[in-house]
């Protein structure tokens, strides 16, 4: 899968999420970028995402990510 498909599933999941179709989301996006992405939001996210691509991350990889972009890489190695 190509990674701007997988920004584009990602994006969509943020915004079902966050009730907000205004998001979108870059390859830079950090989470000080979207109204209503904190702590909670995030655990909410990474476990829809891992529900939508059938993947598991580690603690290691989430706390690795910097912004969006790293979450995309990190996708498609899966």
């Amino acid at each position: 899968m190509e990674k701007v498909e997988i920004l584009t599933r990602v994006q969509d999941i943020f915004r079902d999420l966050l009730d907000d179709e205004s998001i979108v989301l870059t390859s830079e996006t950090m989470a000080d970028d979207v109204e209503g992405w904190d702590s909670l939001t995030h655990i909410q996210l990474i476990v829809a995402i891992e529900k939508s691509f059938k993947i598991k991350f580690t603690s290691r990889e989430i706390l690795s990510w910097k912004n969006v972009g790293e979450m995309i890489d990190n996708i498609s190695l899966k």
